[in-house]
């Protein structure tokens, strides 16, 4: 799961970006804000930019992290799959580059998280990704 890499913004030509996960509740746990604000320097950046991952399967992703009056930055966050613009997306392969992203943030998070259990709850509810 430590196969991903935040990368630079890919080129946008010929792309598009698909929808692929939404997270309205990042700061129910405020150690989840804090790592996006690490390894996005969100502090500096704020809602100007998109943080990009480069998943195990080679495709690039886009983080949008989403703000709300009121609530400390990021309370949010939408992943977009960066595909060939005419290309359908393989599903199968998206939910295996999802579930390296959950563990990628689960492993900057730190305990009281952990990978471990991460992987033990994808067992438990049958989760194909998780292998």
């Amino acid at each position: 799961m430590a196969d991903v890499a935040v990368i630079a913004k890919p080129a946008a030509e010929g792309t598009r970006q698909a929808l692929v996960l939404t997270e309205d509740r990042l700061g129910h746990y405020p150690e989840f804000r804090a790592f996006f604000a690490r390894a996005f320097d969100l502090d500096r950046v704020g809602l100007s930019e998109a943080g990009f991952v480069r998943a195990p399967s080679g495709m690039a992703y886009a983080l949008v992290f989403v703000g709300r009056s009121g609530e400390p930055f990021p309370s949010g966050l939408e992943v977009y799959a960066i595909v060939d613009a005419l290309e359908p997306l393989d599903d199968a392969m998206v939910d295996k580059d999802l579930w390296a992203i959950l563990g990628w943030m689960i492993g900057g998070v730190g305990a009281p998280w952990s990978v471990e259990d991460l992987q033990a709850t994808g067992r438990l509810y049958r989760i194909p990704a998780a292998g």
